[in-house]
């Protein structure tokens, strides 16, 4: 099962290595963490059972806001966040928005191809750091 836009990495690692090295890897390319949120956490709260479903929500006000000056939409989209999570077999993945599809769907013209373009570069970067062994 595929979802439009969303791009799915195995992770070599388990969710909370992965998710330690998704953090690791933000922070060191000059992104802001702005939220955790630990789904499976909140699942237990209230009682259900839920495998590792981790969100980190982040990203830069320099690479969101030529955007969001382009389409203000594409904020309910911004900023960035990344999924790490286990499947029923116990493997990992780290799952994204596809900043192109992003900007496809708020409508963001050519102008914003640049700033899409390094977005993307940027999140396949992090993504590939978190998820494979060195």
């Amino acid at each position: 099962m595929s979802a439009d836009g969303l791009i799915t990495m195995r992770s070599s690692f388990g969710p909370e290595e992965t998710m330690k090295r998704l953090e690791a890897e933000v922070t060191a390319k000059g992104m802001t963490v702005f939220a955790h949120v630990d789904h499976a956490a909140g699942a237990a709260a209230a009682g259900l059972p839920l495998r590792p479903t981790d969100l980190l929500i982040f990203g830069a006000a320099k690479g969101g806001t030529p955007l969001m000056q382009a389409a203000q939409t594409i904020g309910i989209d911004l900023p960035l966040k990344a999924l790490i999570w286990q499947d029923e077999a116990g493997t990992t993945f780290l799952s994204y928005n596809d900043p192109a599809y992003l900007a496809h769907r708020h409508g963001v013209g050519d102008a914003g191809k640049p700033v899409v373009h390094a977005m993307s570069g940027a999140l396949k970067a992090v993504a590939a750091k978190a998820t494979t062994a060195p």
